[in-house]
């Protein structure tokens, strides 16, 4: 399948058609940033984890019977995915108060929430992805009242799901974020689940193993990635620099 022309470049993936307009060709880069791309650094070898970490995450999901937009791995840092009309909502779940949720509730840090919150926010970057609920997307279109009912059962599923294979791999999935769009009239997972979008701790020291060390500067940012994905089988277990991509048959 050869890329074509881009479509979309966003803060760390770009997007690409190709020859079927049903199918594109998701490229990771090294890009990293925080704060709506306030803050920007390139970390090697990031796009590569990333695409196989999303590739075994879809993968996953897809096995459990969730939809999604993964096809197959293209290269070391591309995927090809399907064309989904994308709703331009995020759907995030916590496990536990931290971020952004601390601030605004005033909450302790590090608190287990039981049942896990669910939030809205609308996808704008320059409004810094207000949080909406149900009566904004209703009242604005984004989606109809079946599409976030669907989209507050698969996210919660997702959560089920994850939960438990993080907490077979040593970690705490603490939250994450996923997007859905439309394909052929059924509501489908899309964008992509990596550790730029979820927050995950080490499950005794809930030591931080995610973006948040790239927000905080607290440094090792792909090499916390890389623990991850080793944790769950994703990356062989080798030094950073013998690290290769895979393998792939086209």
């Amino acid at each position: 399948m050869k890329r074509g022309e881009e479509l979309y470049s966003g803060k760390a993936k770009s997007m690409h058609l190709t020859e079927d307009p049903k199918l594109l060709i998701m490229e990771f880069r090294d890009d990293t940033s925080a704060f709506d791309g306030e803050k920007i650094e390139q970390l090697d070898r990031k796009g590569m984890v990333n695409n196989l970490f999303n590739a075994f995450i879809m993968q996953q999901l897809q096995g459990s019977g969730v939809q999604t937009h993964f096809e197959k791995l293209l290269s070391e840092t591309e995927s090809v995915v399907k064309n989904l009309d994308m709703i331009p909502v995020e759907c995030v779940v916590r496990n536990i108060a931290t971020g952004s949720l601390c601030k605004r509730l005033g909450v302790e840090d590090g608190l287990d929430l039981t049942p896990p919150t669910f939030e809205f926010f609308l996808k704008d970057d320059a409004r810094h992805d207000p949080m909406i609920n149900d009566y904004h997307i209703d009242s604005f279109g984004w989606a109809t009242p079946d599409e976030v009912a669907s989209m507050k059962q698969y996210t919660f599923q997702v959560n089920d799901i994850l939960s438990g294979m993080f907490a077979d791999a040593g970690m705490i999935l603490v939250d994450f974020k996923l997007e859905y769009g439309r394909c052929d009239g059924n509501l489908v997972l899309g964008d992509e689940f990596t550790p730029d979008g979820c927050r995950v701790w080490d499950a005794e020291t809930r030591k931080k193993l995610d973006k948040d060390r790239f927000r905080r500067d607290l440094g090792g940012v792909a090499e916390a990635y890389q623990e991850v994905a080793r944790r769950l089988g994703i990356l062989p277990d080798v030094a950073p620099s013998d690290l290769k991509g895979p393998t792939v048959t086209q």
